[in-house]
């Protein structure tokens, strides 16, 4: 090996040892460290006793969810000793950038959407004679469960028989609320108004078509026994129909849409992207800077932190965080596209100039200010509140320490919870360093187990006799009473 070959093979060795060391630090941390935030640390013991001397349950997500809520609270804590009410429209543009989304897109939306459901009054009774949409009311008499005998069925549809012979449409509301076994519909007359072909079994869809608008079928068996079915004539649901008509071409419009802009954007779903997107779902925080590529698409791709951040602005009420990791992987690539779909519905109005007027720009930022001034006031760390002591670093200790009581209360069910909002998170882990340290969970959380084992050991041995919990009547014990 030439001088020159070992020079860069020892250079290599090294980059390596030392690149390796640093993605260890990285990985770990310090290994007494859970979460940083601006200028404070969570150790391993901090935590594993605010854990072990509550009732929170002993949980690996239980544990980050308590160190995300440290780090939100200190970060909190620590812009309002420095000062920084988070009041500039620059914070709160980018703290409310799903409110801004949501009203770009709807205006957009409402854009292009002009022009849809736009029909042809004067051909809707022909489209509904030709089956376009149904209406129809039907009589049921329900089948006798699986297992019975057949010979049950028949004199079921024999009686069904019946009822289509002497039924007529002058009748056939009055018979429907009489007979019929549809709890839903029964109450109606039978009426189940307009809808969709293929909303129903297939074989009811086949006994409306059967027959001509006003008259009656012959008895109709499905699965869910015999039917006698009668349909609507034009007059009576007139109305209804246009305007279920209009609702389908306006998602008949809606749907080439969309399908066309995916098209022309060429979206496509990375393979095997379901594991990122339950991990991103699990633990947003996690995936605020990783630039993983989840989907593809001519004007962009959809990044994990983009994903992130769209996850972290679903209310906590829809659930759907939680409704992502449980789903089958089968059905992720779905949510992303409709993720990417907003996407593309935003950079679309983008190019259109559509966005919120200065009056509805100012309503948002107005909110954000509000949010920003009302959470950190609750914690008692606004600017103002931390007036009592001067200088830096007298401020941050007194925010600090403020937190870490309120974090104490808090866990012994002393406090009222204080929320901190997305939007705030949003702006805070933008402005002020922040991170944590998985290994230091796992030995916070493995910690927090030993010393609520050995509290609970001293508990019980400090009970009097006969507070020791007893056997239960009838239980066998498996060493044997003393004398």
């Amino acid at each position: 090996m030439t001088r020159t070959r070992l020079l860069v093979a020892s250079l290599l060795a090294v980059t390596t040892i030392a690149s390796c060391a640093a993605f260890k630090d990285a990985l770990t941390g310090h290994a007494d460290t859970v979460a940083r935030a601006g200028n404070q640390e969570l150790t391993v013991d901090e935590l594993a006793q605010l854990m072990a001397n509550s009732d929170v349950p002993l949980r690996p997500d239980v544990a980050r969810t308590l160190s995300q809520l440290w780090v939100n609270y200190q970060l909190l804590g620590h812009a309002g000793a420095q000062r920084d009410s988070m009041a500039t429209t620059a914070d709160a543009d980018l703290g409310m950038w799903s409110a801004i989304a949501q009203l770009r897109t709807r205006k957009y939306y409402e854009t292009i959407a002009k022009s849809w459901g736009t029909v042809d009054t004067a051909s809707l009774e022909q489209k509904y004679n030709d089956g376009e949409l149904l209406a129809a009311a039907h009589i049921l008499l329900s089948k006798q469960p699986e297992g019975l005998s057949a010979t049950a069925n028949d004199s079921i549809k024999r009686e069904a028989e019946k009822i289509a012979a002497s039924v007529t449409s002058a009748n056939f509301a009055a018979v429907a609320k009489a007979r019929s076994q549809d709890p839903g519909s029964k109450d109606r007359g039978g009426d189940y108004g307009v809808f969709p072909r293929g909303q129903m079994v297939p074989e009811f869809d086949s006994g409306i078509l059967s027959v001509k608008p006003g008259e009656i079928s012959k008895v109709v068996e499905t699965q869910f026994g015999y039917h006698i079915i009668r349909r609507s004539t034009w007059p009576e649901i007139k109305d209804q129909f246009a305007e279920a008509y209009v609702g389908l071409a306006q998602q008949k419009a809606e749907s080439t849409y969309f399908d066309g802009l995916e098209k022309q954007a060429n979206v496509t779903v990375k393979d095997g992207s379901a594991k990122l997107v339950k991990a991103i779902a699990e633990d947003v925080d996690a995936y605020r800077d990783d630039k993983s590529v989840v989907a593809t698409a001519r004007s962009g791709n959809l990044t994990a932190s983009r994903l992130a951040e769209w996850l972290a602005a679903f209310p906590a009420q829809s659930r759907m965080r939680a409704q992502v990791v449980q789903a089958p992987d089968s059905l992720i690539p779905m949510f992303v596209k409709n993720i990417m779909r907003n996407e593309l519905i935003l950079r679309a109005a983008d190019s259109a100039g559509v966005g919120p007027d200065s009056s509805e720009h100012t309503e948002i930022r107005q909110a954000f200010f509000n949010g920003a001034k009302s959470t950190m006031e609750a914690l008692n760390v606004a600017p103002a509140q931390l007036d009592s002591v001067v200088g830096q670093a007298p401020r941050d200790s007194l925010a600090s320490t403020r937190i870490e009581g309120y974090m104490r209360s808090l866990l012994r069910n002393e406090g009222e919870f204080v929320e901190v909002p997305e939007q705030l998170v949003i702006v805070l882990r933008k402005k002020y360093e922040s991170r944590i340290v998985p290994a230091g969970l796992d030995r916070a959380l493995a910690e927090a187990t030993k010393l609520r084992t050995a509290a609970d050991s001293v508990k019980d041995a400090a009970l009097p006799p006969t507070d020791v919990p007893m056997p239960a009547p009838g239980t066998a014990q498996t060493t044997p009473p003393q004398p």
